[in-house]
């Protein structure tokens, strides 16, 4: 880490205590809930900006999804082996939105291992000195991971264009798909966090990472349907949080599919749920990283 980063992370951190005095002077749940979000953001801020300072992680993570949407893609829309379930959906198409997940998820899954770097590095003992909530540095890291992985999905909207995915860019189409995007990439981040908490060492949390990342993804309805799956599969899919992102961003991205508002609420009622719970969970474990 360079001095520039740790002079960063000193400036986020007098920033965080400082935005701590209104929890003291006031207990009222609007300030409370203000104060809350305030540090939320000052986290997912601060992680953000280390962006500024190396953007080619995010441009070798757009190797992987551009390698999967341009050699398997293609060739399995041309040998018509796998079924979409519509006549009006190729299997380019039927596979974008799987590719976009898969690249959220493989993003996000690793997100742990930075927990660790910081405790090494001491900043997760000021985090846990200052009256910061739990909640808001866990919150914030997972926003954080959410706007790693947006420009993922410029990568795959941009590719699918350019091989004739015929992509809908309805403005409430194109929200929807940033939501669902950053809410996979906070759930999955901070569930590589719980393991980082209860692991504590970097090459553990890789091993374990490594081990997830494909079951996840080949237990969704990423790459083909779930109704081919045998059925211990569809259920292993049911309980997938990564099913209810491709489900959702397949409803949002595709102009051939009509969308269905119930599906997609169901979606992201699913995704949102999962992701309170592993936040929560994620906060009450965060401490242990440092015992």
């Amino acid at each position: 880490m360079t001095l520039h980063e740790h002079d960063v992370q000193h400036e986020d951190l007098a920033k965080v205590n400082a935005q701590s005095l209104p929890y003291q002077t006031s207990r009222s749940p609007l300030a409370l809930l203000a104060n809350f979000i305030g540090k939320t953001f000052t986290i997912a801020e601060w992680e953000a900006r280390k962006i500024r300072h190396d953007a080619t992680d995010l441009v070798t993570r757009a190797i992987q999804p551009a390698l999967w949407i341009l050699v398997f893609g293609e060739v399995f829309t041309r040998i018509r082996a796998i079924p979409t379930g519509s006549k009006n959906v190729s299997y380019l198409e039927f596979m974008a939105p799987g590719i976009l997940a898969q690249s959220v998820l493989f993003i996000s899954i690793f997100a742990g291992i930075a927990i660790i770097w910081e405790r090494d590095l001491g900043v997760i003992h000021k985090f846990l000195a200052s009256p910061t909530p739990r909640g808001s540095l866990v919150l914030g890291k997972a926003l954080s991971s959410g706007i790693r992985a947006l420009p993922q999905a410029i990568v795959i909207y941009l590719l699918a264009l350019i091989l004739g995915v015929k992509m809908n860019f309805n403005p409430l189409a194109l929200l929807g798909v940033l939501v669902f995007v950053v809410m996979g990439a906070g759930c999955f981040s901070t569930f590589s966090l719980i393991i980082a908490c209860l692991l504590k060492t970097r090459d553990r949390v890789m091993g374990i990472g490594q081990v997830l990342t494909m079951p996840m993804f080949f237990a969704s309805n990423a790459i083909y349907p779930i109704a081919i799956m045998p059925s211990w599969l569809q259920a292993i899919a049911h309980i997938n949080p990564l099913t209810y992102v491709v489900d959702g961003l397949r409803s949002l991205m595709l102009a051939n599919t009509a969308i269905n508002m119930a599906d997609v609420s169901k979606d992201f009622g699913i995704l949102l749920i999962v992701t309170i719970v592993l936040v929560t969970i994620g906060a009450m474990l965060y401490p242990r990283i440092v015992q």
